[in-house]
């Protein structure tokens, strides 16, 4: 059996989807473990760009069997307008998408209280995508979730939200001062939904498993980043899942014994999107640079992205925690027409040389990058047909970080499109 898993190496928006898009030409079934529709993945296919928040990037290659696992928390509505959406661009959805009658439901209730809370919290807002995940995450492990399963017997939907209204709706009014929902709106709504997704929904653990036990070959793509792992990541900046390589088991109903390889998908700069301390951003001409070269604004939210120098002590974490066996670096192009580029080693930190990516994020605050300088590069690269081909400041970019963090970069890319990645070592 062959099982990979593509995870973000930084803080998200790595190029994940250009990755799974290109490895999934060679997949039987691509798995979605983890996260929700605050995730945007954006994928470029004969000049057209695909915007992807639920549905696996997978999707975009005919005849790929494609589940959203039990770990996805689903907003019902919100998947169908993106079926939908991709029906109108003539790709076959219905038939290849499985989803997991175990995953979670994201309700109206979710996002009033994930937009009501980050405004209570003011200046100390994390920045969530406001869709509700969190707080849908909160009431799975509350055990007051309504799954997946939950909307095709009416009654016990009923049953259900009937409960968790009573409760969400007095919070709403005693501690909010605002109106709460009318349950019958949101069953319409829902059971609208169920009839769109009810062909689609089974038991997803058990069809990756007889897949993979036929030798099938499996690709797990994660939401988000490494750094936005509710354990592993920069507490409380995070997501309410678990990104990393091991939320894969939870996440598709799998064991570990199932992966084979972990390829960490990284930028060749970094970029964050909220708040929280991030040590090699760029605040200067570079940083805007950088952001406009790249196009660093959010998939699901349009934010501009902070942009800084590639962070390789984060990178070590990432490779630690995720045991990242082949990295995958993207946007190489982006750096295209920069005289130096750096490479963070290492922290600063009260005359101290910090080496591994401390968990407070007051020690963060305080650190300051120590910095490798390389030659840029100035040529345009994003046409470029061979990697041996692009030049050579940017090749000995590459090996450098290969060399600090001790593993092989399997992937690189130069733009957006198919055509625009050069692919180093075979991994699936």
């Amino acid at each position: 059996m062959a099982g990979v898993v593509v995870v973000g190496a930084q803080w998200g928006d790595e190029g994940k989807g250009r990755i799974v898009d290109f490895l999934a030409q060679r997949a039987d079934i691509v798995v979605r473990y983890q996260g929700g529709n605050n995730a945007g993945h954006t994928v470029e296919v004969d000049n057209v760009k695909y915007k992807l928040h639920l549905i696996p990037s997978g999707m975009l290659h005919p005849g790929k069997i494609c589940v959203i696992g039990n770990g996805v928390v689903v907003d019902p509505i919100a998947l169908v307008e993106e079926i939908k959406y991709l029906e109108s661009y003539g790709i076959d959805v219905r038939q290849r998408l499985k989803i997991s009658d175990r995953a979670h439901l994201v309700m109206p209730y979710h996002k009033l209280l994930d937009e009501l809370e980050e405004e209570r919290k003011g200046k100390l807002q994390l920045g969530t995508t406001r869709k509700g995940i969190g707080p849908a995450y909160v009431d799975k492990a509350r055990r007051i979730g309504i799954r997946m399963c939950d909307l095709f017997d009416e009654k016990i939907f009923e049953e259900r939200l009937s409960m968790v209204l009573e409760e969400k709706n007095s919070l709403f009014e005693k501690i909010y001062g605002v109106k709460g929902f009318e349950k019958s709106s949101i069953m319409e709504s829902y059971l609208r939904a169920a009839e769109e997704l009810k062909e689609m929904v089974c038991d997803t653990s058990s069809i990756i498993y007889r897949g993979a036990r036929e030798g099938k070959k499996v690709l797990y793509e994660g939401a988000q980043g490494t750094f936005l792992d509710v354990d592993l990541g920069t507490y409380p900046y995070v997501t309410s899942s678990h990104p990393i390589a091991g939320g894969v088991c939870i996440g598709a109903g799998i064991g570990p014994t199932m992966i084979d390889k972990v390829v960490g998908v990284v930028k060749a700069y970094t970029t964050r999107v909220g708040k929280g301390p991030f040590p090699t951003e760029l605040t200067d001409s570079t940083g805007d640079y950088i952001r406009e070269r790249g196009y660093e604004y959010g998939t699901t939210t349009g934010r501009p992205r902070r942009c800084g120098w590639l962070d390789v002590v984060m990178l070590k974490y990432a490779v630690r925690v995720n045991g990242i066996t082949h990295l995958a670096i993207t946007k190489l192009d982006t750096l295209g027409g920069l005289d130096k580029v750096r490479l963070c080693t290492a922290y600063e930190c009260e005359g101290k040389l910090v080496q591994d990516f401390p968990a407070s994020l007051e020690f963060l605050a305080k650190c300051r990058p120590v910095y490798e300088e390389l030659p840029g590069w100035g040529e345009d690269v994003s046409e470029a047909a061979e990697y041996d081909k692009l030049p050579a400041n940017l090749r000995r970019y590459v090996e450098r970080i290969s060399e600090l963090l001790d593993v092989d970069i399997c992937f690189v890319s130069v733009g957006p499109g198919r055509n625009q990645g050069f692919e180093l070592i075979e991994v699936m």
